[in-house]
């Protein structure tokens, strides 16, 4: 099906702007990101009308700033027009106005547009005869003119002043939604788990309606406040290959990155095209191998108090620490961590992923990647006395066995009563208090064999 419109284009644009001579994209995490342009406009004196085109189908147009370099020039009025030309709107607009429609055995029917949907067309011919016609049998649509009103691209409309005329470059900014980042990681560990190679990329995900040309790129870490709510768009995260990861790991830093407000900002050190409808990946920093940790945890702590598993399960989780002294030191923009390990032939398998947050230098970052296969776990409450009032004395047991060849050590997390005051009574291994209703044991577990935490507390 075709849509053919006779009509002059070229008349709907009263001011002449060229295209944009320079282009910045500032891309923020919250699915936003901030645009400027610096274009050549030759304004009319007097008043007149500028149009503003090849802006992001997102655009919020409230936040639209002009700049014109020259003085002289005043912007009385903005507009923007986001009707766009397609079948539906062409159809709507021509209701009760004459249109022709050709079918596949190439009849021609003309007449004043009735009615339309999915499915029919109804005219009125001239003569008052109605036709009837499946969409299905239709393959062009024509039309006399372009209805006021649509365009064919999103369009800014400015009504300006100007004393004399003449060119002037103008700096027009703008936010739009729809286009956002995040970084993705890559950590390869070694045989012993104890160092890994890490390696960053950011993926910016554009589907604002607009492609950036060759621009300056920047992006920006960190939560920024804005008045409305909106819903970020979640790209796909891409698997990647060990042929891939490989690539990844000879990558060259980009990327220049400074403190800036209570943000962080990476600043792309040469100019890149964002397509609209695209995802593009570029290096964040080279390969930098760090001293890391695996961590056995059993934490209890993510069921209700009464209401624990008898057999939790035991997880695996990585972790080290973001300093210079480690061979990191660099703020870490929030994303994807994925970790992969060689198997005995050499050939990475993957073991396990999670999200970590923004991560300024010198914290620890923690990975959970999965539940152990070797460790076991059994949790019971053994005994239970009633204190009155609320009040009550209870003993736990936590057995782990250690099915693997190695020693372990796992870290159990417990929770008590937050509402009331509590001591413990009793307990064969140490403990730490963590908060008002968490303890922390360090159970060590030999190789093949098992360890019993016995504790008792009263609240």
């Amino acid at each position: 099906m075709r849509l053919s419109v006779f009509v002059c284009l070229a008349a709907l644009f009263v001011s002449s702007i060229a295209a944009a001579d320079e282009i910045s994209l500032t891309v923020y995490n919250d699915n936003f990101g901030l645009v400027k342009q610096v274009r050549q406009v030759e304004f009319k004196g007097g008043l007149s009308e500028v149009r503003f085109d090849d802006v992001a189908a997102l655009i919020d147009p409230t936040s639209v700033h002009i700049s014109p370099k020259d003085g002289g020039i005043s912007i009385l009025e903005q507009n923007y027009q986001y009707d766009l030309v397609n079948t539906k709107a062409m159809m709507q607009r021509y209701l009760d106005t004459e249109i022709s429609v050709i079918t596949k055995g190439g009849e021609i029917h003309r007449g004043k547009l009735l009615s339309f949907d999915d499915r029919y067309v109804i005219l009125q011919a001239e003569n008052g005869e109605i036709t009837i016609t499946n969409t299905v049998e239709i393959v062009d649509y024509r039309f006399t003119k372009l209805p006021e009103g649509l365009v064919l691209k999103p369009t800014l409309v400015w009504l300006a002043e100007s004393g004399g005329g003449g060119k002037s470059e103008c700096e027009v900014s703008y936010l739009t939604d729809g286009i956002t980042w995040h970084a993705e990681y890559v950590a390869v560990v070694d045989k012993e788990d104890k160092n890994l190679s890490l390696s960053g990329w950011v993926s910016i995900d554009n589907k604002s309606g607009a492609t950036y040309q060759n621009a300056s790129l920047q992006l920006v870490a960190g939560k920024v406040h804005r008045v409305t709510p909106r819903k970020p768009i979640q790209p796909p995260y891409p698997m990647y290959s060990a042929e891939r990861m490989a690539l990844m790991g000879k990558a060259e830093p980009q990327f220049e990155e400074e403190a800036f407000f209570e943000y962080h900002l990476y600043t792309l050190t040469r100019r890149s095209t964002v397509a609209d409808n695209e995802t593009k990946q570029i290096s964040l920093f080279p390969e930098a191998t760090t001293s890391a940790a695996k961590v056995y945890t059993l934490d209890a702590t993510q069921h209700y108090w009464w209401s624990q598993p008898d057999k939790p399960k035991v997880k695996v989780n990585l972790e080290f620490t973001n300093s210079e002294k480690n061979g990191l030191g660099m703020p870490l923009p929030k994303g994807v961590l994925r970790v992969y390990k060689a198997d005995s032939k050499g050939d990475l398998q993957f073991v396990g992923e999670d999200s970590v947050n923004h991560t300024p230098k010198e914290e620890k970052v923690r990975v959970f990647l999965g539940e152990a296969f070797d460790i076991t776990a059994g949790r019971l409450k053994t005994n239970h006395v009633d204190l009155g009032l609320d009040h009550g004395r209870e003993t736990y047991e936590i057995v782990l066995k250690n099915h693997k060849d190695v020693d372990i050590v796992v870290t159990v997390i417990e929770p008590l009563p937050g509402w009331r005051e509590w001591r413990f009574i009793e307990s064969n291994i140490e403990y730490a208090k963590v908060s008002a209703y968490r303890v922390e044991f360090q159970v060590a577990v030999k190789a093949g064999g098992e360890n019993k935490l016995v504790y008792t507390f009263e609240y």
